[in-house]
């Protein structure tokens, strides 16, 4: 029997359907979040000369053998959540103990991943996302990482004066308890006149590159399901994600080649999910922007159609395409 840990946050609901998907499908299914540890969440492992980490994963509910995983599906797990009653640098320490207990014997499973917190670590980068498209044969945006100002102007310049600036990491921030997000733009002359703040942390500028329509390709193993998102206004054209109500889907089909660079790059980044990125230009020609290995697939699901979630649950069981 295919027996599969789901390490995600409770309120995460797209997980819910990766649940229910492997558990019409047979699989014994173990789901956990971090916060649950230690508090609600009981371990013990083992180790010896003669198996493996073996031993009780378990909660109020049910218990997992941890010799009997066969897969992970690692997602949105939360911060451990410790006793109220320890004091601050006791908290750390505790915290700094459960990520490399738990965390570390999750971490030595032998099974199926999707994806391992090592790998997706790694894969978040994205100057590495880019290294590794352009190696795998896909096209990428000429790109500047910088905090100097002279070094945007002379990238403008070079690129006459059609260049965006969007955040290297996480866009979401939070201030004032209100949840902000950072949206790409595209630079103009008076932000090139005012570059205050440009030395305060890192920007990724890049090229502009004129598209139709934008392509979120969601890698799991083999599979890619692909859908076009064509923009109804003209904020969604510089940043999609600035106006979702404008936005319209159609499912399409992932050239050869794409699809080729695609799966060299998941294999190169160790990789079974990502959600990807392109812009295809009016010559058909498809741009690498990015790709989130911890990706939300379940509107574009919701909006096309594709098959998203039961491929997921396929490759945790490992079913052959």
């Amino acid at each position: 029997m295919t027996a599969v840990l789901v390490i995600a946050a409770r309120g995460d609901w797209p997980t819910d359907r990766v649940v229910k998907a492997l558990q019409d499908g047979g699989a014994q299914v173990f789901r956990m979040d971090t916060a649950e540890f230690p508090q609600e969440l009981a371990l013990a492992g083992r180790i010896d000369a003669r198996r493996g980490w073996s031993g009780d994963l378990s909660s109020a509910f049910r218990s997992v053998d941890l010799a009997e995983v066969t897969a992970v599906y690692y997602r949105t797990p939360t911060p451990f959540a410790l006793p109220a009653t320890i004091s601050a640098p006791e908290r750390r320490f505790a915290a700094a103990q459960a990520r490399s207990g738990l965390g570390g014997i999750i971490c030595a499973l032998d099974c199926r991943w999707m994806n391992h917190p090592a790998a997706m670590s790694r894969a978040e980068y994205k100057p590495i996302q880019l290294a590794a498209a352009r190696d795998c044969g896909l096209v990428i945006p000429p790109t500047l990482i910088t905090n100097t100002p002279d070094a945007v102007r002379a990238f403008v310049a070079e690129h006459d004066g059609s260049v965006i600036c969007k955040p290297v990491a996480s866009p979401v921030l939070i201030e004032d308890d209100q949840l902000k997000t950072v949206y790409t733009r595209r630079l103009s002359a008076a932000d090139l006149d005012d570059l205050r703040g440009i030395d305060a942390t890192a920007h990724l500028c890049q090229a502009w590159v004129d598209k139709t329509h934008e392509v979120r390709l969601t890698a799991v193993g083999v599979r890619l399901p692909a859908a076009e998102v064509h923009a109804g206004s003209e904020q969604a054209h510089t940043d999609w994600r600035s106006d979702y109500v404008s936005l319209t889907y159609t499912t399409t089909q992932v050239p050869d080649a794409i699809a080729a660079g695609v799966h060299r790059y998941m294999n190169r980044l160790g990789l079974r999910f990502a959600a990807m990125d392109f812009v295809v230009g009016p010559g058909g020609d498809w741009t690498f922007l990015e790709a989130n290995p911890c990706g939300q697939w379940d509107w574009i699901e919701a909006a096309t159609g594709l098959p998203i979630t039961q491929a997921i649950a396929d490759e945790l069981h490992g079913v052959p395409v």
